[in-house]
């Protein structure tokens, strides 16, 4: 990986580079989400999350993607959604600070790797925040203020990049990320759970994007945590066909991608990819 091509300025651009770790060591071990405490009991079928998560991988390589990977340890269990221990936002890279205690210790891994690279970041140890919280859109920053990101981390975000705009996004207590309920998809359209914040943000959100509603039920089943990989190209589930149906709708070429076992610790797509470089279209 080339440090100088670090650069993200949006969620749908052609992505070039990403980071992934593959389920090795997946289960349930502490439930930390409402979607853990559904399947806590069946847990976790490893052979068939590797399986899927191989699937996904190759239709990103498929689609010309650099696929980087992070060593999976056993003591991290968690550790296949690679999105909530760094993001990047423009030609930046910060490392999150994990706030559950089953996660705390991916974030190492992680640094490992890009000092291995000679990639230089911004380390956030001084308050919780995770990827998944944290959506970009040009010169702005989305970010959910939830149990696992704080208000007070947002400073120190803002002191990395000082040219963006943030604008907080309070969700509510059961929504894990703020990735659950909003992704934006291009310069003008987003999907969105309007149930999973308050009447204030969503109607800020939409005077900002032609918004597309995901349902309860697909909610619960990540429909919004549709990963884009440019050109309008839009990995997603297969049984959340209310969302794929509008994308497909409005022009976007649904890949759909069987997830169905990874998606029972309560994460999809966008949640197992950190990408470190994508390109405009333009």
């Amino acid at each position: 990986m080339n440090p100088s091509k670090i650069s993200c300025h949006t969620e749908y651009d052609v992505m070039e580079s990403v980071v992934l770790c593959k389920p090795q060591f997946m289960r349930i071990h502490h439930v930390i989400n409402e979607t853990q405490r559904r399947y806590h009991k069946e847990n976790i079928n490893v052979e068939t999350a590797i399986a899927q998560h191989t699937a996904f991988m190759n239709v990103l390589k498929e689609n010309g993607i650099e696929v980087h990977h992070l060593p999976p340890k056993k003591e991290f269990p968690e550790q296949v959604f690679t999105r909530d221990i760094g993001f990047t936002i423009g030609d930046t890279i910060f490392i999150s600070a994990m706030s559950m205690p089953v996660r705390q210790g991916e974030e190492q891994i992680l640094k490992d790797w890009l000092k291995n690279h000679d990639i230089s970041y911004i380390d956030l140890t001084e308050d919780q925040t995770e990827g998944g919280d944290v959506i970009i859109h040009q010169k702005t920053v989305y970010i959910g203020i939830s149990e696992r990101t704080t208000e007070h981390a947002i400073e120190h975000i803002q002191a990395g990049i000082p040219d963006y705009t943030i604008i907080p996004i309070p969700i509510k207590q059961e929504i894990l990320h703020l990735d659950c309920i909003f992704n934006i998809l291009s310069p003008t359209e987003a999907l969105i759970h309007k149930a999973g914040m308050e009447e204030a943000e969503y109607e800020l959100l939409k005077s900002h994007f032609d918004l597309i509603e995901v349902s309860e039920e697909e909610q619960f089943a990540m429909g919004a945590n549709v990963l884009s990989i440019g050109h309008k190209k839009v990995i997603s589930l297969p049984q959340n066909k209310g969302v794929n149906g509008e994308l497909k709708k409005r022009g976007y070429d649904v890949i759909e991608v069987d997830f169905s076992e990874i998606i029972k610790s309560g994460g999809s797509f966008r949640c197992c990819t950190m990408p470190l470089s994508r390109k405009s279209e333009a």
